[in-house]
């Protein structure tokens, strides 16, 4: 299977490196992220295409099927590193991988620590009857998920201009 798309006759060196690529992708993303393989090795044949591609064509690439693809690519686009549009003039939506995917990496995990500082205020607010010890963990969560929100979003801003 070759995961070097959109080349003609990609060399088997080529050919190799990329499977490798999505092996590793598959193996590392999976355990990691805790996603399914499937999701490491889609993620692996969209950022090495040069150009988007089509449900049938990540089939084609992973050996997946299309309910697959579709859950994966799903999971890549929430995750801000690919997006899905209809080009002008095509009958069937393209997936690709997106030209700024680690700004859109980063935005996603700000917003969910945004989430998870919102409720860590939310639970201290709720929290004021309960005892001593865990109105001191509902504090420190809030402690932890201003800091991390900050952090997030100063990284983010250092690092857009470089995207």
């Amino acid at each position: 299977m070759s995961l070097v798309p959109g080349t003609r006759s990609p060399s088997r060196s080529a050919e190799s490196a990329a499977d490798a690529v999505a092996a590793d992708f598959a193996t590392v993303l999976g355990q990691t992220m805790g996603w399914p393989r499937m999701a490491g090795r889609t993620a692996a044949v969209l950022l090495l295409s040069p150009h988007p591609m089509t449900v049938r064509r990540l089939q084609d690439e992973t050996g997946a099927s299309a309910g697959s693809v579709s859950e994966m690519t799903r999971l890549l686009i929430t995750n801000g590193v690919v997006r899905r549009f209809k080009p002008p003039g095509a009958r069937h939506f393209v997936h690709e991988w997106r030209p700024d995917a680690w700004v859109g990496c980063l935005e996603h995990q700000l917003r969910q620590v945004e989430q998870l500082r919102d409720l860590a205020h939310r639970a201290e607010r709720e929290g004021t009857a309960l005892a001593d010890l865990q109105q001191a963990r509902l504090r420190e969560m809030s402690v932890y998920y201003d800091f991390m929100v900050a952090r997030l979003g100063a990284l983010l801003e250092e690092y857009r201009p470089h995207a």
